[in-house]
């Protein structure tokens, strides 16, 4: 008696208001890369703007069949912020070829939906695409920056039951985006597995502060002060590593990199509203010397006192290559043998 193979899972990729970064960090994924991901799953890519070959009038008849029904979807994406203006129409938006905005096509599709995902911070919180004046009115799905609403709504829920998924970043690490449609693939994703800002737990209960290849000088608050040192960042060039939500430094971009293994601060991108921090990225504003930006969950007095602490048993070692732009005074030679 042959096995029944279980019937693929659905996806359809819409592009809106945006950079197409995220497609564009999505496609350097590996390990696995994401056609191999998708077909090891069974996720039937209807279309994606990018590597689906169909175009025009037979993407307008698919979005119609999942419209009236008679296309199964199981995975909505939606990349990029969601522009409403103006006056809720999505008139500055149109999608080509239907004559509707992609508003109308958002609102119509995500109910017939088992799952939809956010795609990025765009489409999550509003992201760039909504920064400073905002004339678009954009916004994200399910989010308008910190508060609950969206195109879609606070109270929107796809056949699941699931919020929309944010799988939020500027861009998106890749392997967040293929883990999280696997773990679809599988139903693998429920409400508790979200945080409070339906980012899923897998990366966001983690902290780009864990692994970050300058721990040695934050502990002992060994500081840069120019981006071309090799100090923790933290104290004066604005890194957020330490309350922004990912895993970043565990889990490496394109096999070895991240921001700050790169040299440049964290900039907490996977947070609503990090594009307009009211400040410049790479500077750290303090009240008193003290950073205004304390690690997640500390308490300032704590801060204050483990600070003046660290500094005082600093080595000599770390408080000269803090401030250099590469090692100056290595480790010393140092048997590990007990006798």
């Amino acid at each position: 008696m042959s096995r029944l193979t279980p019937a693929k899972k659905t996806m359809l990729w819409l592009q809106s208001a945006g950079c197409g970064g995220c497609t564009m960090s999505l496609l350097c994924a590996e390990d696995p890369p994401l056609l191999d991901a998708l077909d090891d799953f069974g996720i039937d890519c209807l279309w994606h703007p990018t590597i689906s070959e169909e175009s025009g009038a037979e993407v307008v008849a698919l979005l119609e069949a999942i419209a009236e029904g008679r296309q199964k979807l199981d995975i909505l994406c939606f990349e990029g912020s969601v522009v409403r203006g103006p006056a809720d129409t999505g008139g500055f938006h149109m999608l080509a070829g239907t004559g509707k905005p992609m508003l109308h096509w958002l609102r119509r599709l995500a109910p017939k939906a088992r799952d939809v995902v956010a795609v990025g911070t765009c489409a999550a919180f509003g992201g760039v695409t909504s920064a400073g004046a905002n004339p678009s009115d954009a916004c994200g799905l399910q989010y308008d920056g910190n508060l609950p609403g969206g195109a879609l709504g606070a109270e929107f829920r796809s056949l699941s039951g699931n919020p929309v998924i944010n799988v939020a970043g500027c861009p998106t690490h890749p392997n967040w985006v293929v883990e999280a449609l696997m773990m679809l693939a599988e139903d693998g994703i429920g409400p508790d597995d979200l945080d409070r800002l339906s980012r899923p737990r897998f990366y966001a209960d983690h902290l780009v502060h864990h692994g970050c290849s300058r721990n040695e000088y934050y502990e002992y608050k060994a500081s840069a002060h120019h981006l071309s040192e090799l100090g923790c960042m933290m104290e004066n060039l604005g890194c957020l590593g330490t309350q922004a939500h990912g895993d970043c430094n565990t889990r490496s971009w394109n096999g070895e990199g991240s921001c700050t293994s790169g040299g440049y601060p964290c900039i907490n991108c996977t947070a609503p509203e990090f594009e307009e921090p009211g400040r410049v990225f790479t500077e750290t504003p303090k009240i008193g010397g003290v950073p205004i930006g304390l690690p997640t969950d500390m308490p300032k007095a704590w801060f204050i006192a483990l600070a003046s602490l660290s500094r005082a048993a600093t080595p000599e070692r770390l408080r000269a290559n803090a401030t250099a732009d590469r090692i100056v005074s290595p480790p010393s030679i140092k048997s590990t043998n007990r006798r």
